[in-house]
Parts: C-alpha cells; sequence; structure tokens
C-alpha cells in the first residue's frame, strides 16, 4: 500500500499539463504542474509524471495550486507506445500492485495478440496480471466454450483468471476480495465494461458510461485520462482510457522469451543458447507447439513480437 511523510502525495489524475495529486496529511486534491526543465528531465515519454507516482510538491505563493519537485523512485511502471507519436512511449500508470486486463469475446472482440502483448508487457515489468472475462451473462453456448479455451490456455501457464459480469453482479465480491488493500490498474479494449465495473465495484464514483458504437461494434472512450480512485474497502483501482493496441517498448529479439512463461520455461532444453524458436534444428519450444503443449496462439503472438508485426487476428483464428 501508499505511505506518505511529510508535504507529498499521489497523482490520482492525469490531464496532460495539470495532475491532481492527493495529499498525505489530509487527502486534500492539489491542482500542480512541472516546471519546463522538469518535463524533460531524463524521462522518455509523452507524460513524464503518471497516475500512481509518488511525489513531493510545493504551493505556488498566494495560491491553492502546486508545483511538483520530485517523483519519488517507482517499485514499477507500465508503458506502451503512444498511439499517434510511433517513436516515443506513454507510461499509463506507476507503483501498481496487480494489473486487470478485461476481455470480451463479442461486442467488442479482444484479440488473443493484444492479451499476450498486454501479459508479456506486465511480466517485462514485473507487475502480477490477472485476466478478467466480462459481460458472462451475455455469452451463448459458442462464446463459452472459446472462454473456456481461452481459460484453459492462460490457467496452464499460471494466469489466474475470473468471470464477471457487472450488470448481474456476477463475482463482484470475489473481485472485491482480490483488489482489498492493493493498487489494481484496470485495462482493456474500449467498450468492455470497464466502468459498469468500477460503478459496481464503488457505485459511488459514478463513472461515465457510453454504449457501443453500432456501426464499428466498438466502445467509444468514455476515460479520457487515467485516473485512480480510493476503495471504500482499502486499495485504490487505477481505470485506464480503452485502447485499441497494446504496441511493446523496448523489446530485444532475444529477451521477448523471457516475457512468455511457457517458452522461458523450455528455453534451456534448446539445442541453441540463443534459440529463437523459428527456425533452428532441435527447438524445445517449436516441439511443443507441435504436440499442443505450447498454444498456437500463444506462439503466433510471439513470432508477431519478434517480427515487430502489428496485432491482426481474432481470439478464434487458433483455437
Amino acid at each position: 500500500m501508499l505511505k506518505f511523510q511529510g508535504m507529498h502525495g499521489v497523482v490520482i489524475k492525469s490531464t496532460g499539463s495539470w495532475y491532481s495529486v492527493r495529499a498525505h496529511d489530509d487527502d486534500t486534491v492539489f491542482k500542480c504542474r512541472i516546471r519546463g526543465k522538469f518535463r524533460i528531465s531524463g524521462i522518455k515519454s509523452t507524460n513524464p509524471i503518471t497516475v500512481g507516482d509518488i511525489v513531493d510538491f510545493e504551493l505556488e505563493k498566494d495560491s491553492d495550486k502546486g508545483i511538483i519537485t520530485n517523483i519519488h523512485d517507482r517499485k514499477n511502471y507500465i508503458i506502451r507506445k503512444s498511439v499517434n507519436l510511433s517513436k516515443q512511449t506513454h507510461i499509463i500508470a506507476a507503483n501498481i500492485d496487480q494489473a486487470f486486463l478485461l476481455v470480451t469475446l463479442e461486442n467488442p472482440s479482444t484479440f488473443t495478440s493484444f492479451i499476450d502483448r498486454f501479459l508479456a508487457t506486465a511480466e517485462a515489468y514485473s507487475i502480477p496480471a490477472i485476466i478478467i472475462f466480462n459481460k458472462i451473462d451475455l455469452y451463448d453456448k459458442k462464446l463459452a466454450l472459446q472462454k473456456q479455451e481461452l481459460e484453459k490456455i492462460y490457467r496452464a501457464i499460471g494466469y489466474e483468471c475470473l468471470d464477471v459480469s457487472a450488470t448481474e453482479k456476477i463475482n463482484i465480491n470475489k473481485l472485491k476480495i482480490m483488489m482489498k488493500d492493493r493498487v489494481s490498474m484496470f485495462s482493456g479494449h474500449s467498450g468492455v465494461g470497464k466502468s459498469t465495473l468500477i460503478n459496481a465495484i464503488h457505485p459511488e464514483l459514478g463513472l461515465k458510461v457510453s454504449e457501443l458504437s453500432v456501426q464499428h461494434n466498438q466502445g467509444q472512450h468514455t476515460t479520457t485520462f487515467a485516473e485512480m480512485f480510493a476503495l471504500p474497502f482499502g486499495g485504490y483501482i487505477i481505470d485506464t482510457p480503452g485502447i485499441k493496441g497494446f504496441g511493446v517498448v523496448d523489446f530485444e529479439k532475444d529477451e521477448i522469451g523471457d516475457f512468455f512463461p511457457e517458452i522461458f520455461a523450455l528455453k534451456k532444453d534448446c539445442k541453441f543458447n540463443n534459440c529463437l524458436h523459428v527456425n533452428e534444428p532441435n527447438c524445445a519450444v517449436k516441439l511443443a507447439v507441435a504436440n499442443n503443449r505450447i498454444a498456437k496462439s500463444r506462439y503466433h503472438s510471439y513470432l508477431q513480437l519478434l517480427k515487430g508485426e502489428q496485432e491482426n487476428y481474432r481470439v478464434d483464428n487458433y483455437l
């Protein structure tokens, strides 16, 4: 959990040039900014400060607004490529205890490539990840079977999966127990029901919810900026904007396999120490794929990352 001392607090919202900081002393929220020189001080991202950061700040003279003077060391953070600036990165949130990825198999469909990129990034930045299959009350028999296959794949790797329905209150209490006294980040495509689920967890927040776009079968963005909320039962929740794609950052080819637990577990059995698991002989990973001990969808996600390709296949293509 977050602990504060003195004149500092936690960033609970970032809107570009301004940051909302909840002070430790009395939970008062101050609107703060950063000095220009601080903006580019050794931080190569579109947002040098992010939600979840612990910062020092001082109030401007005769003002209730503050200046952020220092960022405390982060225990972790999660990052992805900026949407419109491919060479720059965007820090989604910092100091996270766990990341929940919301997945829906229809309206909208979550690609397995998206799931795997998110999980690989969480592995790279040492953030435990849990997969939430949301809107399960809407699943027909076909979707229920798809969900079972996906859960089988990810649970075998070691990822926890949870079936949830925000509207029908299915497993909401179980989710609350998992979140108690922890900093939890929620992420996923637009339209997967993040805001509805957060409202089910903490009804007093009353977050805005938008309907799906009929034309494109996608959710409309209801969260413009990441925001952090204190939970009445202990802990914090970080709500992030819905994202269409998850561009990974700074993955070297020889380390990508390390972010796939099932590939990492077999790399020692390959003939070559520097095996990339593509064309090399006596590759334990390729043998495991051929024998269905590694899911084909996961292997294709790995190959996509290796080749620097974009996400481009549906959740059911390899099931």
